[in-house]
């Protein structure tokens, strides 16, 4: 049964190294081909939100981005990454990425959607956490007004604050979203995210991945993000919310399995309606 054009974003939460881009990418790419899902490759090539002044930030701008070039061209795959600001969208652009992706915390700043927009590219805009899902209309809005298209939008729920040291993922909102008749996707590793801990890193707990993506298909997303890295203990950023490499394969399984479940029951349920 058809997978309905579903997709994975995948990769490390950064670019650390060539060697470590080029590694996880040689394993993602060969099981999105095998189990043929498209593949969109993701790391940042800078960090800016950070809590501690001496968190890992990049290892810089121009080297982070030749390394997304390297990875796009040797493996013909689809990059993204994040900007911050108007500038960060330019270049992104000037380097080839294929989707720029509006971190959380800036999904409402006009200045960045219009610049982004204006490049031409896919943008993918996360949904703040502090963010109801039908706001996303007007987010979708401006980029629309800048000159995007609708068939250049993605949106992506990444949980809701619940409290001061904890996510959850609001199911409601996959469904509110898909209203806007764009593609919707779940980020599984930042939705678990466990934000303000006292020593001034983010907890998190990989565990609950595969539990939250057979939530976020059941739900109809279009796609899953998902980082991940061979050594999330050595991990320079979000370690403690990355799932290992080598499980992998088993969630791709358990997406295929969910997704064709839920292909399924659409079918029917629209030849019964």
């Amino acid at each position: 049964m058809e997978m309905n054009d579903f997709f994975i974003i995948a990769g490390p939460c950064v670019v650390e190294s060539e060697k470590l881009c080029m590694e996880v990418a040689g394993k993602l790419c060969n099981l999105t081909a095998k189990y043929k899902i498209p593949l969109a490759f993701k790391a940042s090539y800078r960090k800016e939100n950070r809590t501690r002044v001496d968190s890992f930030t990049g290892i810089g701008d121009n080297k982070g981005l030749e390394i997304l070039q390297t990875i796009q061209s040797y493996f013909n795959v689809c990059v993204t990454t994040d900007v911050h600001t108007p500038d960060e969208a330019l270049m992104a652009a000037e380097y080839g990425i294929d989707i720029i992706q509006i971190p959380a915390f800036l999904c409402r700043q006009t200045s960045l959607l219009k610049a982004a927009a204006q490049t031409g590219k896919i943008i993918n805009v996360k949904k703040g956490q502090f963010l109801a899902p039908e706001q996303m209309q007007f987010v979708v809005e401006k980029l629309l007004q800048f000159g995007g298209t609708m068939d250049k939008i993605i949106l992506t729920e990444r949980g809701t604050q619940f409290g001061y040291t904890d996510l959850i993922f609001d199911v409601r909102s996959i469904p509110k979203m898909k209203r806007l008749n764009v593609p919707v996707v779940l980020d599984v590793t930042h939705s678990l995210q466990m934000p303000n801990q006292a020593c001034g890193v983010a907890g998190g707990d990989p565990s609950m991945i595969t539990t939250l993506a057979a939530a976020g298909v059941a739900c109809g997303v279009d796609g899953i993000f998902v980082e991940t890295h061979p050594r999330p203990q050595d991990a320079l950023s979000d370690g403690n919310n990355m799932l290992a490499l080598d499980k992998m394969e088993l969630l791709i399984r358990s997406i295929i399995t969910f997704r064709k479940t839920y292909v399924k029951l659409e079918k029917e349920l629209q030849q019964h309606t």
